[in-house]
């Protein structure tokens, strides 16, 4: 069972185990295979294969292809290998066509039920029959053909006599009914159309509303997890098993939000449209939101697991902070991309003195990191810097190199720059004559390569695609909203000769520049940088416009609005407008600065250090808790909690006692959000009646289950070890009070 880690879904499926309505958990990965995998994709990958690795259940890839004129064996390819790419091992690969059999007959078992029938509407009649939200449908003038011509004529649909559109199977259930997906649903349409996987052998294929329930039945699926926008299709869902049954294991159709990514697309159509029209370089295009562009990028499996599990499964869509995808793949970054220097747009530097050294031993990793690895790096009296590092005329606290500045080369000496040789047509230097400084001291240390050794290459920035954070807010064309400066490709740029072997798909960050990772364009002697990402957090003007007038929406419930938000001016970041908060106000300067002290990362003590309320509830509860603890309940949990409230108004007092309550264990984490959730409400920890697990003989609860179930004893030790949730579940009905987690951990001792 799922110990640290708990969402909705997870309570629902730990209290089927508990309760027996399931022995084995079974979820599956259910794409259309009509265009390649997107971020959005890989949450729900990452949700379904992860709670059946949590509960040792199965979680199989299965394809909707259902609909043979969007569907191509390119994509199937590519799905499957983005779906192993992430980490994940399909219990089994399956297809819907390969239950269009079973799917056809119970077909014709609904029709000769009386609860299906043929009609002749056309697909706009069919709208127009249906009624409106306000207005009940009305019924075909086909809907009560006898059984014997319904039967006839679904077969003759199924024979190839009718052209596509002619006729349709529609399931025979309420046209008044106050949902929608409930009035005659289609469960089968015609198309005379080649399928990738079955050739010619049908013309008319199932819907998917019809498709995909009994396809979970089949595989006996337990937890089908789909997201809300499938929330009104779960009545039709039901009504399909109840009416093609008996099924064990029944499904079960659970609805989650969808992954709403800010600066990102994630509908398939306009994706299909950047490829197409040709505003990017295809579906791997590494400003893609794509698993396979960000695999092309350099984002790495491990980083996108992380970015789903750190946003978690919610009830409500919302949009996430891209942000948070951006530290995530930094994170990962910093602990495996070894250092390299490179210099973008080089300047040559021509260094007189005596150089003491020819060769100096770099680390690959910082001491914080702890890493091996070391590289030779020539030193010699011709080097490059970047151009970023020089000025002409430099402001007062520029601290790199100008005439008569001097810095110190990383990993190297000191010097001082005496003069400029010589410039571009555009002004720019492009070349400059220092000379070695002994024992000097640096204003700061600049990153070169050496001019005789270091090895050209392409360097290509990437941005985010579009300029505004949500381009499909406001109902106007996305693609006005591309930037054009998105991608820029240097050419020219020069790397450290360690990297002039560096093999295709390695990462590497070339210090005080970025991540970068060896392209598939590279060839011999031609070296392509994809830049991943930047050191930190910046968002250029460009990145930062303001979104078009939002709208009032025409019909329900008006998007919550985050007061802070719109006091925000609107060309900063959330991040800027927190720095320049601390930089008004010292007393969340030094709350950043003791978080940074405890050890917290820099973009924990960031986000607790935005505002007063949040810093002063993080100072007084890390004074008593350990500070990790503090920042992941207020930067995870609290805002959940909270939902919309200020934070201002929070009991710190209260906090603190859960979280010391937490710490010595004398509640779990699931109680804890509990807790969390009615303090936020004004209620005391104290008078919280919060039960506890309850102490329990494990040994004595488990043994006398696996004595009375020794044939699934052996089978689990022989391998089957889905097997466990039953015997949790088991013990679990014994001994309802016992914790869950520890039951999973000793029925696996016990079973060896």
């Amino acid at each position: 069972m799922a110990s640290e880690r708990n969402d909705f879904i997870r309570d629902i499926i730990d209290d089927d185990l508990r309760t027996g309505r399931h022995v084995k958990v079974a979820t599956r990965f259910p794409p259309e295979p009509n265009g390649y995998l997107h971020v959005g994709h890989a949450k729900s990958i990452c949700v379904n294969f992860g709670i059946a690795r949590d509960y040792q259940g199965t979680c199989n890839l299965r394809y909707d292809d259902t609909n043979p004129t969007k569907e191509d064996i390119e994509y199937v390819e590519s799905i499957e290998r983005d779906v192993r790419w992430l980490g994940w091992s399909p219990t089994a690969v399956l297809f819907s066509a390969d239950y269009f059999p079973k799917m056809y007959e119970l077909a014709e078992r609904l029709v000769r039920e009386g609860k299906a029938y043929v009609d002749d509407l056309s697909d706009e009649q069919i709208r127009e029959y249906r009624g409106t939200l306000s207005e009940p449908g009305r019924p075909s003038p086909h809907r009560n053909r006898s059984v014997d011509e319904n039967l006839d004529l679904l077969r003759r649909m199924k024979g190839g006599e009718f052209p596509d559109g002619a006729r349709v199977l529609r399931a025979k259930i309420d046209m008044a009914s106050a949902n929608m997906k409930m009035r005659d649903p289609l469960l089968y349409r015609i198309r005379h159309a080649h399928h990738h996987r079955t050739g010619d052998a049908w013309c008319i294929y199932p819907m998917y509303d019809w498709a995909h329930p009994i396809e979970d039945a089949i595989e006996g699926i337990t937890h089908s997890i789909c997201t809300l926008e499938f929330e009104n299709n779960r009545e039709l869902y039901d009504w399909v098993l109840d009416n093609t049954g008996p099924w064990n294991p029944r499904p079960h159709q659970y609805e989650m939000a969808r992954l709403a990514l800010e600066y990102t697309v994630m509908s398939k159509r306009k994706l299909l449209t950047l490829v197409k029209d040709h505003h990017v370089r295809g579906w791997d295009d590494p400003r893609m939101p794509t698993i396979s562009g960000m695999r092309r990028r350099g984002y790495s499996p491990e980083a996108l697991r992380a970015f789903a599990e750190m946003i978690g499964v919610a009830k409500a869509n919302s949009m996430v902070d891209i942000g948070k995808l951006e530290y995530c793949v930094r994170d990962d970054l910093n602990q495996n991309a070894p250092r390299a220097l490179g210099v973008v747009r080089p300047v040559e530097v021509e260094v007189t003195g005596s150089i003491d050294t020819k060769t100096v031993d770099a680390p690959f990793f910082p001491p914080d990191v702890g890493k091996p690895g070391s590289r030779p790096l020539p030193v010699s009296n011709r080097i490059y810097i970047d151009r970023e590092d020089w000025s002409d005329d430099p402001p007062a606290d520029f601290k790199r190199l100008a005439l008569g500045r001097t810095v110190r080369l990383r990993h190297g000496y000191c010097i001082t720059a005496d003069e400029v040789v010589a410039r571009d047509a555009a002004g720019h230097v492009t070349k400059l004559r220092a000379h070695v400084v002994e024992g000097g001291k640096g204003l700061s240390v600049i990153h070169w390569v050496d001019a005789a050794t270091s090895v050209p290459a392409e360097v290509r920035l990437y941005g985010r695609l579009f300029k505004v954070a949500q381009p499909e807010e406001g109902g106007g064309d996305f693609l006005e909203h591309l930037d054009p400066a998105s991608l820029e490709i240097v050419e020219g740029a020069r790397v450290e000769q360690s990297l002039a072997n560096a093999e295709v798909g390695s990462r590497w960050q070339l210090e005080r520049v970025g991540y970068f990772r060896v392209d598939e364009d590279t060839k011999p002697g031609k070296l392509v940088l994809n830049r991943i990402s930047t050191l930190r957090e910046t968002v250029a003007p460009k990145a930062v416009e303001a979104a078009p007038a939002e709208k009032e929406p025409s019909g329900g419930e008006r998007k919550k609005e985050n007061a802070k938000a719109k006091t925000r001016p609107k060309s900063k970041s959330p991040q800027e407008y927190r720095a320049e908060a601390r930089s008004r106000d010292p007393r969340l300067q030094a709350v950043f600065d003791a978080a940074r002290s405890h050890g917290l990362p820099e973009d924990q003590a960031d986000l607790l250090s935005g505002d007063l309320g949040t810093a002063t509830l993080f100072s007084k509860a890390a004074d008593k808790v350990p500070a990790a603890l503090v920042a992941k309940w207020i930067i995870n949990e609290l805002p959940r909690a909270l939902d919309g409230k200020p934070v201002d108004g929070f009991a710190g007092d209260e906090l603190v006692a859960m979280l010391e309550a937490l710490q010595a264990g004398s509640i779990t984490p699931v109680l804890a959000k509990t807790a969390l959730a009615q303090i936020a409400a004004g209620k005391r920890f104290s008078d919280l009646k919060l039960e506890p697990a309850k102490a329990v003989d494990l040994g004595a609860a488990i043994d006398p289950v696996i004595a009375a179930n020794p044939d699934k004893a052996a089978q689990y030790k022989a391998g089957k070890t889905g097997l466990l949730g039953f015997f949790v579940g088991q013990v679990m009905k014994s001994s309802p009070g016992a914790d869950a987690a520890a039951v999973n951990q000793a029925v696996r001792d016990r079973l060896g």
